[in-house]
């Protein structure tokens, strides 16, 4: 079965349409984590974006920091995918 060009342009206008809001929020969360291991890094002494993996994981802060920079990455692909009014 063929799909014609103009069926597949409806369906790609359609999408764009109803388009809500839940990248923005999830990149407004994104800027939150961002903003929490920065502060993080900074309450234990470090620069975040310049220390080593293993240095990471041989500090326990900085374990806790990456730790929770994880968590908050993974709540925000919610952000990402609920839909916004």
């Amino acid at each position: 079965m063929k799909i014609s060009t103009s069926a597949v342009l409806m369906l790609l206008v359609a999408g764009i349409i109803n388009v809500e809001a839940g990248p923005v929020a999830a990149g407004i969360c994104y800027a939150g984590c961002g903003a929490l291991v920065t502060a993080c890094f900074a309450a234990a002494g470090f620069t975040f974006g310049t220390v080593p993996g293993a240095q990471i994981a041989a500090v326990p802060a900085l374990v806790g920091c990456n730790t929770a920079f994880g968590t908050c990455e993974a709540a925000c692909m919610a952000a990402l995918f609920t839909p916004t009014p």
